[in-house]
């Protein structure tokens, strides 16, 4: 394939791109007893894009000989072409780097091919039904497996030559709780890079069960959260949600180019001094097994750790080889494309707080009254970096004390003020959002997390 490629390359008049991406993808979904999909799914292709007088084009096609990959550069020209002479802001140049060349592999497609699907189909089957039968108080249960075999080939004019292999897993319960007219929803899932020791090291299908409908029949009995500032304590979970939700995507470049919270704050305070805050490609703290692990973007630039804030002070911004150019810094990895179809966009990766030096235990003692708050729900943030989260599990603190399970509450606040109001953060470090997606015009498989960080925020409840 890289063969191919080279030619193709070698033969374009403009600066040439291509990336070739073939996905396996596997989900198998259970609802209420009954398999609802079992679907597996292949997809293959490649995306070419050209640069022509500082336009981008850009165009794919499933054909991976060499007449279809030349057929779809030759149709990415006449795109940039046809729409450079209507364009103000042209691109002047890329960041220059030292790109990718070799073999790259992440996960272990091997491994995850050693589990049939009748076996991933069994243990669906086999969780749901647990979760469901776990509790009079259960009324109903989803499971969900999916699976990610991704294999990729980046060739570009400038030196690039990459061949990359990954897989990504996911799995996660669900259980529905009742008593009258009153439910309540429990969850719990996870996700990693790697096969199916990574996916369960931690979490096993029973105990990711249990938690889920145990957390559904307590949320049924416990009272409403009241409202109102509170100091609390942040589980790795919430924290990893802030993180990505709040704080990163204010910086990725071309959200700062359009004005976010982030723009004209490099070198500012932003954090609490106890707060490091990075977005990194490779998973360099905690496990080797955080689902958004990226070894080289699809700019074919290798990843890196990036530093956003260094101990409360904004350092760096996430950036794709344009953005980069115009900042006039190096590219950070950051530039992201779900399928072969879409074109590259600055995404996160692995986003998270670095951890610190006290004790969960430490930090609730310091708590006369506050919350002790685990579990994301539903929830939104904006290029202000104002957010509100959904809760799932609210516990109160009364002096020094951890007390009574409350439901219903919802966080909200300007990200950046709670991050200057932080001041204890744990040793402990968990990746904890990887079991879902980014959306950002297009899916990106990424994680988060951190220690528990003590902070001042508001609860929302009734």
């Amino acid at each position: 394939m890289r063969d191919v490629l080279r030619r193709v390359v070698s033969g374009s008049a403009h600066w040439t791109e291509l990336r070739v991406h073939d996905r396996k993808a596997l989900q198998v979904l259970v609802r209420k007893g009954k398999l609802e999909s079992a679907a597996f799914r292949k997809t293959c292709g490649v995306g070419a894009r050209v640069l022509v007088d500082g336009t981008w084009g850009f165009s794919s096609t499933d054909r991976l000989d060499a007449a279809g990959i030349e057929k779809a550069v030759a149709d990415a020209t006449l795109a940039a072409e046809a729409s450079s002479a209507g364009r103000t802001q042209k691109v002047d140049r890329l960041a220059e780097c030292e790109l990718a060349v070799g073999d790259f592999r992440t996960g272990n497609a091997a491994e995850v091919a050693k589990h049939s699907t009748e076996e991933k189909t069994a243990l669906v089957v086999d969780t749901e039904a647990r979760a469901r039968s776990s509790s009079p108080g259960i009324k109903s249960a989803m499971c969900r497996y999916s699976e990610l075999v991704d294999e990729k080939w980046i060739v570009s004019t400038d030196g690039a030559d990459a061949h990359i292999e990954d897989s990504k897993l996911e799995f996660m319960v669900s259980a529905v709780a009742g008593e009258g007219d009153e439910m309540q929803v429990g969850f719990k899932g996870v996700g990693v890079t790697g096969g199916w020791p990574e996916l369960f090291s931690h979490w096993t299908p029973e105990s990711i069960s249990e938690h889920a409908a145990k957390t559904a029949v307590d949320l049924v009995a416990a009272p409403y959260a009241p409202g109102g500032a509170a100091t609390v304590i942040l589980n790795p979970e919430l924290v990893g949600i802030l993180a990505h939700e709040a704080i990163g995507h204010t910086v990725e470049a071309d959200f700062v180019l359009s004005g976010s919270a982030a723009s004209d704050r490099l070198g500012q305070t932003v954090a609490s001094e106890l707060v490091t805050l990075v977005d990194s490609g490779p998973a360099v703290i905690g496990d080797a097994s955080a689902g958004g692990v990226v070894l080289v973007d699809d700019e074919g630039v290798p990843t890196e750790r990036t530093v956003i804030i260094d101990r409360g002070v904004l350092k760096s911004y996430l950036h794709d080889r344009e953005t980069a150019a115009l900042f006039g810094v190096a590219p950070t990895g950051n530039a992201r494309a779900w399928q072969y179809s879409d074109q590259p966009l600055i995404r996160m990766r692995n986003t998270y707080l670095e951890p610190g030096s006290s004790s969960r235990d430490e930090m609730i003692a310091s708590i006369d009254n506050g919350y002790l708050l685990e579990g994301a729900g539903s929830g939104q943030a904006d290029a202000n970096a104002e957010f509100m989260f959904g809760v799932q599990e609210a516990y109160e603190i009364k002096n020094g004390k951890l007390g009574r399970l409350l439901r219903g509450a919802t966080i909200s606040g300007d990200a950046f003020d709670v991050l200057k109001s932080v001041d204890m953060v744990s040793s402990d470090f968990e990746w904890a959002i990887g079991n879902g997606y980014c959306g950002k015009g297009q899916a990106a498989k990424v994680d988060g997390g951190g220690p528990y960080i003590r902070c001042r925020l508001l609860v929302g409840g009734r």
